[in-house]
């Protein structure tokens, strides 16, 4: 380094030094500085997702489908899975259940490559398609989608707080097992926001599913935005109900929990915690505290880059990552 560029750095430095007084402290980790040297690109564990392979443990969560931008945002999202090793979920694919008029904005298999991409349905249309027989139509979204797979995701608070809603009839749980006995690709289930209690965690993990996807109570809460949609008395009335379900913490602590039971036979392959997930210091701490295959998941962080465009989201992704290599090389995260 040249003299004057020394000079200029530690002149930064003092000037710096004023503004950068610590105001706050993340108690999560202890770190560690004096076991290891800078951090490596090979430090991240690699995840097998439907027999494919992600570099990173970093899973794009599903965003919404068959809108004006839909296209643009999945081709970007699947854009970057391609470059960096990562799956990703489909926003809800009902617009092309039955109707290809929307294929364009969900089909991305050219632009992902051979990353991990799943479908996506709501158990109230897997419960219909259960009912009428109608199987074959569900294998052919996925086929025409050429997608590795299912997500389905299980929202009752959100569709019982919308008007217009679907009505679950059938306890999910009993569903999604005859899905597994029919379906013959990879499924995973998720929430979508108030995450699941402990008897429908331990009735999920107790599948042959691909993985259980928290989405946990933090991130986007769409049973309040369903409220919200309401007229103002029916706010007032149900405003509390959006406030309902369990945060990533408490989640974790449980499938923490379940895993180390010896009574309690874990069949699913991966845990995806996702839910109030602001960063790759969240997405460490908590997949560090479950011992089995685990992965974290952003949705509205990744969806705000891919609306600026392939560039914007290729500058978030790696600069998530190369956190996540630090944290691998320097933080050793706390029991919650």
């Amino acid at each position: 380094m040249e003299v004057h560029d020394l000079s200029s750095r530690k002149t930064d430095h003092i000037q710096l030094a004023f503004e950068a007084q610590a105001k706050g402290y993340d108690a999560r980790f202890d770190y560690e500085p004096m076991l290891t040297g800078y951090p490596a690109k090979q430090t991240l564990p690699p995840l097998v997702v439907a027999g494919k392979v992600m570099r990173a443990p970093l899973w794009i969560s599903s965003m919404t489908g068959g809108t004006e931008h839909a296209g643009n945002i999945n081709r970007n999202l699947a854009a970057a899975c391609k470059e960096f090793g990562l799956g990703m979920g489909l926003g809800s694919c009902r617009p092309v259940l039955h109707d290809d008029t929307y294929l364009k904005d969900f089909a991305v298999r050219k632009e992902i490559g051979d990353q991990p991409l799943f479908a996506n349905l709501g158990i109230a249309q897997i419960e219909q398609l259960i009912h009428e027989g109608s199987f074959q139509v569900l294998e052919k979204m996925v086929e025409r989608l050429e997608a590795d797979g299912l997500i389905v995701h299980v929202n009752p608070l959100q569709e019982w707080l919308q008007p217009e809603g679907d009505r679950i009839e059938h306890p999910p749980v009993e569903t999604i097992k005859t899905l597994l006995s029919e379906f013959k690709l990879p499924v995973m289930v998720k929430e979508v926001g108030q995450g699941f209690g402990p008897e429908s965690l331990k009735a999920l993990i107790g599948m042959p599913l691909e993985a259980v996807d928290f989405g946990a109570h933090g991130g986007t809460n769409f049973a309040l935005l369903e409220n919200m949609r309401s007229n103002a008395f029916l706010q007032e009335q149900y405003e509390a109900v959006a406030h309902l379900g369990h945060t990533a913490t408490e989640m974790t602590q449980m499938a923490a929990a379940m895993v180390n039971d010896p009574a309690i036979e874990v069949k699913c392959r991966n845990f995806i915690v996702s839910g109030g997930i602001r960063n790759f210091l969240d997405g460490y701490f908590y997949i560090r505290q479950i011992p089995h295959a685990a992965m974290y998941a952003q949705a509205s962080a990744f969806l705000k880059y891919a609306l600026l465009g392939e560039k914007e989201l290729f500058d978030y992704t790696a600069a998530q990552l190369r956190g996540l290599e630090m944290a691998y090389t320097y933080l050793t995260p706390k029991t919650i």
